[in-house]
């Protein structure tokens, strides 16, 4: 066989490998905050063009990021959401996969809220146990989850010894603690953790003093929750702890605004620090635990999965994000009319993330 037809039977092996590795249909991995919005675009992607509705799987930001840097073969997620941005040791794990080529969408803002059964107002129960709009402060939320919490005399550390929310404050209700929410694998979770736990223990001197003797970073961004049952982690469906909230009413939920929308017949949320969780609250930065929401694309997979091109642009169109769109129906905060055209613009020129971005939060 000559040099030429050589090179062209190669060529047309690589055109049949890739003709082989091309699908129509998205896989879709990552946050179960960010799967309700995810899903809509994926059904009107189904609805109303050529391509089949994606795949969305709920694995939770954390391991949608594994399963998304696995690698660029056709059997790796597409796409992964996140309720928290993506962490540069996350960037590190891609870029070490020969994952390089990504680009970041913000979609909009989210709360995480901190909710009730909505039966404890209507069969009286809060009469007994507080009022309808609970109102709790960060430190006290702090107080409520942290492994570790100050001594009395606020001299020392001590293992989380409160199991009533009067212990915490004679003003809370007499009521035992228990709280469902997501576990290590949710961006919900780090989110949470960030801004309560490190967000308050860095401002106090008992845990920033232990860093100072020891050295022990764990103090520095203290982020560890109690594990003796009082914070129970409930799993990456959110619905899960909505039905959990039904059946214990001294218990509360943490999880994505966006599911207390959804549930606004059975929950209620708590105000916190005075703030009670809406959208123009939480729009306006005066909800204390308020976040942006992600999708990442893998831009490698492009070539071979054209739907991604039309879902990405569906996905940042005003009809989705923007105010009064498809989005915010189901509880997503819109971003600002500026910030949503720099993402609409990033999103058509598929601009790269570089690990010097992540040097700037």
């Amino acid at each position: 066989m000559t040099i030429k037809k050589t090179a062209l039977s190669l060529l047309a092996i690589a055109a049949l490998t890739v003709t082989a590795s091309a699908r129509d249909q998205i896989k879709i991995v990552g946050s179960s905050t960010v799967y309700p919005f995810s899903s809509s675009v994926s059904e009107e992607l189904g609805a109303t063009t050529k391509y089949p509705t994606p795949v969305v799987e709920s694995t939770g930001s954390g391991g949608g990021m594994k399963l998304f840097c696995a690698g660029n073969g056709m059997d790796t997620p597409d796409i992964t959401n996140a309720s928290r941005r993506m962490k540069a040791k996350e960037f590190k794990l891609c870029n070490k996969n020969g994952v390089t080529d990504i680009t970041e969408h913000v979609i909009g803002f989210d709360g995480i809220v901190f909710a009730q059964s909505k039966n404890n107002v209507s069969s009286g129960f809060l009469g007994l146990f507080g009022n309808s709009n609970f109102v709790i402060t960060k430190k006290q939320l702090l107080l409520a989850v942290a492994a570790e919490v100050p001594s009395k005399d606020g001299k020392k550390l001590v293992k989380n010894p409160y199991t009533n929310w009067k212990q915490i404050d004679s003003n809370l209700p007499d009521r035992e603690i228990i709280i469902y929410g997501p576990p290590k694998s949710s961006g919900t979770r780090d989110a949470f953790e960030d801004m309560i736990l490190k967000g308050q223990t860095k401002k106090m001197k008992v845990y920033t003093d232990i860093y100072k003797k020891t050295g022990n970073k764990a103090y520095k961004k203290y982020k560890k929750i109690r594990t003796d049952g009082v914070y129970v982690p409930s799993g990456e469906n959110d619905n899960i702890i909505v039905q959990k909230l039904q059946k214990n009413k001294s218990a509360f939920g943490i999880f994505g605004y966006s599911f207390l929308v959804e549930n606004e017949d059975k929950l209620v949320g708590a105000k916190v620090n005075g703030v009670e969780p809406t959208p123009e609250s939480i729009s306006a930065g005066k909800y204390p635990i308020s976040r942006s929401l992600f999708f990442y694309t893998k831009n490698s997979h492009r070539a071979n999965v054209p739907a991604m091109d039309k879902y990405v642009e569906m996905f940042m169109s005003e009809d989705m994000i923007g105010p009064g769109g498809i989005q915010s129906e189901i509880g997503l905060i819109p971003l600002p009319d500026d910030r949503r055209k720099a993402m609409r613009d990033a999103a058509k020129s598929q601009k790269k993330l570089q690990s010097s971005d992540f040097k700037k939060h």
